[in-house]
């Protein structure tokens, strides 16, 4: 099948297929493929624009310099937010690889983003990428002003499940100037912090 059949195969109503496109034109990519999956990235179709973010995700590392750009300069909302959780999905699908610093640096910047469908995005997509985002995570946690980003970033760190990250919620749990909002979202992700500690720490080990 040709990559145009294959990317039009992206939009078809059964998931399995749609899978077995994104497979294929990842495996079988050539110099233009990640600029048409680009092109798809603010389509109104949603099942075409998320297909085409899973596709990014599954070539990895060789899609991020653009997705980067898009994330930085589109001025389309939808096209921002799509790159971040294309970049999200990388992370997802390549946790023993080195995420690429171009991509970390692309999503620190998205953080500023004025439009929230960006910047939480972003938020998670760092979550996913993990232990090596934690800096930029607690950095922008400890600089924002905005509410919802704080309440994102804590959902993150709590995702992340590193110890570091428990401190900087334990602090903000702690601290009365903070936002209530967020010391309340705080104290919600350090309980499922503890959860998730408890379900490691199997009886007897």
């Amino acid at each position: 099948m040709s990559n145009e059949a294959l990317l039009q195969q992206l939009k078809h109503p059964n998931p399995h297929l749609r899978d077995r496109a994104m497979i294929e034109l990842a495996e079988n990519r050539d110099e233009t493929t990640i600029a048409q999956l680009m092109n798809v990235m603010g389509d109104d179709d949603v099942v075409f624009r998320r297909a085409a973010v899973k596709a990014l995700g599954v070539i990895g590392a060789d899609a991020v310099p653009l997705l980067v750009e898009d994330l930085l300069n589109s001025d389309n909302v939808t096209v921002r937010g799509s790159c971040a959780k294309a970049l999200a999905q990388i992370a997802l699908n390549y946790p023993e690889e080195t995420f690429p610093e171009a991509g970390m640096q692309g999503l620190k910047a998205a953080l500023n983003d004025a439009n929230p469908v960006v910047h939480i995005a972003a938020t998670m997509a760092l979550g996913e990428i993990g232990t090596p985002a934690l800096d930029t995570l607690i950095e922008a946690l400890e600089t924002t002003d905005n509410v919802g980003l704080a309440v994102s970033i804590v959902n993150a760190l709590a995702s992340v499940g590193d110890s570091r990250g428990a401190e900087v919620l334990t602090a903000l749990v702690n601290d009365e100037s903070a936002d209530a909002y967020v010391r309340e979202a705080a104290t919600s992700a350090l309980s499922r912090l503890e959860m998730v500690s408890q379900y490691r720490r199997k009886p007897g080990t």
